[in-house]
Formats: structure tokens, sequence, C-alpha cells
């Protein structure tokens, strides 16, 4: 489940010299593409500082976000690093907007009903958790995505912190025939690294 890449795209030089934010992909490594990179943190900073109009940035932008990759591009995991921390600032800010519109109580009303959905969904049968593709379409290895969202219960069940939301957003998982359906599995990992923020 590549999360944060896209097919490769054309190189960022500006001026004649590379804008480096990050530490560069080096040998045979692809990186992020870098002028994507930094239009995108330019554009959250303006967006956390207020200085800009229209569509406001939100965590689940910010993690959902893919750049193209390319030879000698920024260090993926410099970035998924830097990302990482963007989203959860982003959603901090939110969760303290929810709570003085609302009140705590209904944060945590909130959270407990996303809980229970996710719950819902990991307890049903191995191999029958989510949709699956069709016959000529591949999906999520099954038995990937069953083995980690078992470890995704544990955590629940032990009331403990045991994944951290890197863990959850960077997990890869390879294709099959018939597998699980992307879109459902990537919704539900998604409600994972939400719940692990609300509950810190």
């Amino acid at each position: 489940m590549a999360r944060r890449s896209q097919p490769a795209d054309t190189a960022s030089v500006q001026n004649g010299r590379v804008h480096t934010s990050f530490p560069l992909a080096t040998g045979s490594q692809l990186g992020y593409q870098p002028e994507q990179v930094d239009r995108f943190l330019n554009d959250a900073r303006s967006a956390y500082e207020g200085v800009t109009e229209g569509e406001a940035m939100t965590s689940a932008a910010v993690r959902s976000r893919a750049f193209a990759v390319k030879r000698g591009g920024y260090s993926a995991r410099y970035v998924d690093a830097a990302m990482d921390r963007l989203e959860e600032v982003f959603y901090e800010r939110e969760r303290r907007a929810r709570v003085r519109a609302a009140g705590e109580d209904a944060w945590w009303d909130e959270t407990r009903q996303l809980l229970s959905e996710v719950r819902g969904r990991i307890n049903r049968p191995r191999g029958k958790r989510f949709r699956r593709r069709g016959m000529f379409a591949t999906g999520y290895r099954r038995s990937q995505v069953d083995a980690f969202l078992d470890r995704v219960s544990e955590m629940f069940e032990r009331r403990e912190l045991a994944l951290q939301p890197a863990e959850v957003r960077d997990v890869v998982f390879h294709s099959q025939w018939r597998g699980y359906d992307e879109e459902q599995v990537d919704a539900l990992l998604d409600a994972v690294v939400e719940l692990i923020l609300a509950t810190r």
C-alpha cells in the first residue's frame, strides 16, 4: 500500500539548482519529487497560519497526499516523517476546535462511535472483513490485511497503544487476484490512525 507515491514525474530544478529541504535519495533509490513536496508543505504552513483563503487543510488531506517519485528526489523516509508530524499537528488543532464547538463529551461520543465501527469490521471472520475485488481484478492480499488487523484488534483489546500511527500509515500489502478492495481497507486504516491520535 504505497500511500504517498505516484508515477514518476519530471525533475525539479530552479535557477539551475535542485531545491532541497530534505536529504536526497541516493544511488538507484527513488525519492519524492522535490517541487511537489515543497509546494505542499508551503501550502500547509500557510493554511495553518491562516494566511490563505479557500479550502482548509485537514489532517486527512495530509495523510492521503501522494507525491510523484524520481531518482534523486527527496528521501522518502524523511518526508514521510515530516508528513506524519504535520498530520498530527492538524489533527490536534481539529480536535481542539471540535471540543470548543461541541464540548468534550461530544468529542468522546464520536470517538467511541468510530471505535465501535472499526471493531465491527475487524471482528468479522478472517477472509471476509472487506469486499473482494472481481474475478479479473487484484486487491490487497487478504491474509496480510487480516494479520495486520489482528494486531490492531489486540491493541484495542489490551487498551495499549502498541501501534504507532506511522506503522498504520506505512503498512504495505501485496496484491492478489480477488484480494480485498483497496479503498475499503484504506478507509479503515485511516480510521485506526484517527483513533490512535484521539486516544493519545
